[in-house]
Formats: structure tokens, sequence, C-alpha cells
């Protein structure tokens, strides 16, 4: 069975702030951090809530102070609200992070393969769903209007990106890729040009990967993800410190390419912007030497802490299964307020 027949048969929250300049934050902006602030990111459940509640456990364990937890996608294995309400009653009866910052996946938008909960039909697509339906789902769950939002991590600044389109609603030869918006690219355009301005690093979060990053987006499965890959490359691409987070492969950590600086030509920027796999909590995969993939088999659980210090950040990539540290890598950051 190859990874989409794989995914197609599998069935098992935060408003944007306040622009700066706001009454509300007059006497406090830009928001503090501590010396280093420490937060986690995961992505992928995809209905796996045993390895979800078990990643959880791991994290209050190993990072008691943990200023948030970021899940950069496939939430659920298909986008019904009774798998939304799973998610989150995993999460009430494990400890976690106060604050959850949720990137929408691709999962998000498998209800309309499904006649009913227990029957596949993908030959009667989309099976009377629609697609406004299943923005609605995850907007009711992760508590905000828009796919795209930003938080704050301890004073560090989060940003969450995400499709505002499910593309075969729209063009019946595509399924997955993910399209943004005019008002979400000047939106972000402007979020990293005012953190810039601040000299604070910014943490991207989007499920998807960008083409020739991380593990795996070298593979054929990978190279088209993004409808405007070029134009959101871009934009990242100006900033030495910003920080884009991208699962979807679940490709493991112990990969050399797990974490890569981009350079994208035209920008300016000569020593490109990090990026980093955060794997997935659901199940591993990897390169089958022919252009697919294969799974690993057995148990795969994978994720990440970030420390943010004053002069660089340190990702350190965990297994949660084991209860072991993986790898670290030490990024330098260009601009800091100290």
């Amino acid at each position: 069975m190859d990874r989409r027949s794989f995914m197609m048969t599998g069935g098992g929250a935060l408003a944007a702030t306040a622009l700066p300049g706001s009454a509300a934050q007059a006497s406090t902006w830009p928001p503090p951090w501590e010396p280093t602030v420490r937060f986690n990111v995961i992505s992928d459940i995809q209905g796996d809530l045993a390895d979800f509640g078990k990643a959880l456990d791991d994290i209050a364990r190993t990072t008691p102070d943990s200023a948030g937890l970021g899940i950069a996608g496939d939430i659920t294995p298909r986008g019904y609200d009774f798998e939304y309400a799973q998610v989150a009653e995993t999460l009430k009866r494990h400890p976690h992070p106060r604050t959850v910052a949720w990137a929408i996946g691709n999962h998000e938008f498998y209800v309309p393969k499904w006649r009913d909960p227990d029957t596949l039909a993908q030959e009667t697509w989309p099976n009377g769903v629609t697609e406004d339906s299943l923005f609605r789902s995850f907007f009711t769950f992760a508590g905000r209007n828009t796919t795209y939002t930003e938080t704050s991590f301890g004073g560090v600044p989060v940003l969450c990106l995400g499709t505002e389109r499910y593309a075969k609603y729209h063009d019946p030869k595509l399924w997955d890729e993910v399209w943004l918006s005019d008002t979400q690219f000047t939106w972000l355009e402007r979020r990293l040009a005012h953190w810039a301005r601040w000299r604070k690093p910014v943490m991207v979060l989007t499920h998807h990967p960008l083409p020739d990053t991380v593990s795996g987006t070298r593979n054929k499965l990978y190279l088209s993800d993004y409808l405007q890959a070029d134009r959101l490359l871009s934009v990242l691409g100006r900033y030495p410190d910003v920080f884009l987070f991208s699962g979807h492969t679940h490709w493991d950590l112990t990969l050399a390419d797990w974490a890569v600086r981009r350079v994208v030509p035209g920008t300016g920027n000569l020593e490109g912007f990090p990026v980093l796999n955060t794997a997935a909590v659901q199940v591993g995969w990897k390169d089958d030497g022919k252009g697919g993939e294969v799974s690993l088999g057995g148990a795969f659980n994978q994720g990440l802490q970030v420390e943010v210090g004053r002069r660089a950040v340190v990702v350190k990539a965990r297994d949660f299964t084991t209860g072991t540290w993986l790898k670290q890598i030490t990024i330098p950051l260009h601009n800091t307020l100290y």
C-alpha cells in the first residue's frame, strides 16, 4: 500500500493579536520575554490519540516551563467534528502548555472522501460535504475565524499559516495543494516586517513543507504542495531570523536534513532562513528509492523542543516513544535586543 492509499483509508487557539498601537497594548509594547523561552512543536496527530497523550506527558516532564505548544497541522485524521472533540478531550486529560497554536493541515479536509465515518466513498466525492463546513469545523475547534493567526509563546511571536481553499473544490485536477489569499500574504509581510523592526525572531508554523527545504522535500510527492511556493519563499526568504516549522512528510528527525537554511535568490538575504521538520506523532515514512515512500513501521512519535535565547535559538529533536533526545542544533540570531 502506498502513502496516498494509506492516508485515504486511515480513519483510525487563538484569535489574531491586536496590532501595535492599540490602547490595550500601549503600556506593554513590545511584549517582553524571559532570557530563555522554551516551547514545543509537534504535528500530524491524525487520530493517534495514544501517542498524542504520550507526547504531551513527555513534554510535561522535559519542558515543565514550556511557554506554548505549536501543532503544525493534521490535527485529525479526516476533519469530523467528533475527531476534533477527541483531540480536545485528550488535551484536557494530559498536562500541556496553556497556550496552544493550531495550524490547519490537509487531513482536516478529508470528510468529503467518506459517505459516513465508516464508509470510504472517494468515487462520489464530496458526498454532499461543503467546503465551508470543513473550515467552520476547524474554526470552531481552534477558536478563531481565519486559518492564519498570530500568538505569543512567552513573548516570542508565533505565526500560523494555512490554506484558505481546499483545492479540489476549485479544480478537479488538484487535491491538497495550498492556496493563500492576497490578504494573508499582506498580513504575513506586515507582521514579519514589524518584528524585524523590533529585532525579534519569528516562529512560523505551516503544515505543508516548502520545496527544497527539509527532509523529503526533494521527493516528487512534495514538490507542488503550494500553488504559490515562489511567492511565499520570497516573503520568508528576506529574514534570517524567521524560523519555519513544517510537517506533513512524517520523515524521521534523525535524517541529516531535518534542519536547513533555505536561501532564496533575489531577497538580499544570502544566509537564508532556518527551516525545521516537525516529524509526526502518528507514523513515520522514508524514501523508497523510487521517488515515493514506504512506512518506517513500528512505533514512531517525534517532535521538537525550542529554546529561544537572546543571542541564539536551540532546537532539540525528541523521540517521545523512547523518551530520548535525538539531536540538537544551535542557530545564532542575527538581530537581538541586547
